[in-house]
């Protein structure tokens, strides 16, 4: 039944991750390939990343409720919906109505996709055999995030070959499937708490919990201040790369950084996992400022943009992969997926907060200046690290 559990949750997830790639490319391209500014297109997704504040806080109390099953049907359906509504978005729209338009119907996917991650990472937990936590934690993230990257090739795909409207319809569709085997093949009763906690409890009480919610939010913010809009537009203005090799690059990325998540158990080997998590925080903060640096000469841009961003990937995956492990070992058995929301409603904030600069850095002062913001987060998040207690050693998986 556990096996059973973990390959329907992950599939879910993984199809739910496809088109929430595609979905993301797919709005920024078209919308920038309508002629709207940075700040624009910062804002269509704005409240897709302040919806995950209270879905992820209010996601897993209702999966330590009611279930986790029901949670993440409730996202995959959630997401079927905001497909459909954007698919109706007209191109004589006038500005500030499809921004405003875009922004709720992205609200809708982002209650999607934080109550799909929530319930997913959540059921990890329940699921993983004795001695495997970080093994499991670590497939099901970087096979998440690899995904998420072919999504974004995909959505740049579709873009092209069936129009903004064609993919987005299609998208629903392919979902719609993953629902239907979700709803007949998922245990309804995983996760659900054996005493109902008071919706009070959203809000950590541990130390550990909160230390590492407040470094994941600075840490995520640190990749999506220059991810968002600030590349992509970069790309497009000082490269003049077509939407697909845009797609490829991002898409490359993502594949990237899911696949060295994946290894992260591997990687590290035996050792402290709390000075990993130093380490490699500081590793990222070194690398971010070296593009920066670099990218501010024309006869190496592209080089230090590629490269460097390869780099940034590979220790921003190490980094991603140590926390997604500390929360869980931080969490407690039951109601674990509270103090996971928890979390996650913290790298909501960081997202939230790294969306609205990528396109206010890139308006001011373009990709560099989005860069030396990037290194500012990342230094943060360092910072809190080195207050990170060791987790309660229960899972003789982990690195340490």
């Amino acid at each position: 039944m556990k096996t059973r559990n973990y390959v329907v949750v992950t599939v879910g997830y993984w199809a739910f991750t496809l088109t929430d790639g595609a979905l993301r490319m797919l709005v920024l391209l078209h919308f920038h390939d309508l002629g709207y500014s940075p700040i624009a297109l910062a804002f269509l997704f704005l409240l897709y990343e302040a919806m995950g504040v209270a879905t992820n806080l209010l996601g897993g109390w209702l999966g330590a409720r009611r279930g986790l099953a029901q949670t993440l049907l409730a996202g995959l359906v959630l997401q079927v919906v905001a497909l459909l509504a954007l698919s109706l978005h007209g191109t004589t729209w006038v500005e500030w109505i499809s921004v405003v338009y875009v922004m709720a119907a992205q609200a809708l996917s982002g209650i999607a996709k934080d109550l799909t991650k929530t319930s997913s990472k959540s059921a990890v937990k329940l699921v993983a055999p004795q001695g495997s936590l970080f093994r499991f934690v670590a497939v099901l993230t970087g096979s998440k995030n690899a995904l998420k990257g072919l999504g974004f090739f995909l959505g740049a795909s579709l873009l092209s070959a069936l129009g903004y409207q064609g993919a987005l319809r299609s998208m629903a569709a392919c979902i719609t499937v993953a629902l239907v085997a979700v709803a007949v093949l998922l245990d309804e009763d995983i996760g659900r708490a054996k005493e109902k906690p008071p919706l009070a409890s959203v809000l950590s009480t541990s130390v550990a919990v909160n230390r590492l919610s407040a470094a994941r939010m600075f840490l995520f913010g640190s990749r999506d201040i220059w991810f968002v809009v600030a590349l992509p537009v970069f790309l497009d203005d000082a490269f003049g790369w077509s939407f697909e090799a845009t797609g490829a690059f991002l898409a490359a990325w993502v594949v990237g950084y899911g696949l060295v998540q994946s290894m992260a158990p591997r990687l590290l080997g035996p050792g402290d996992d709390i000075g990993a998590a130093r380490r490699w925080a500081f590793g990222l903060g070194v690398v971010s400022a070296a593009i920066a640096v670099a990218v501010t000469f024309e006869d190496v841009r592209i080089p230090a943009v590629v490269g460097g961003l390869i780099v940034f990937g590979i220790v921003f995956a190490v980094n991603s992969s140590l926390h997604s492990y500390l929360i869980l070992a931080y969490a407690a058995d039951e109601g674990v997926s509270m103090d996971v929301g928890y979390y996650y409603s913290a790298n909501a904030v960081g997202r939230l907060v790294g969306t609205f600069l990528s396109g206010a850095l890139s308006l001011w002062g373009g990709f560099e200046v989005a860069m030396w913001g990037s290194t500012v987060f990342v230094g943060i998040t360092w910072l809190l690290t080195l207050r990170l207690p060791p987790p309660v050693p229960v899972d003789a998986g982990t690195t340490g």
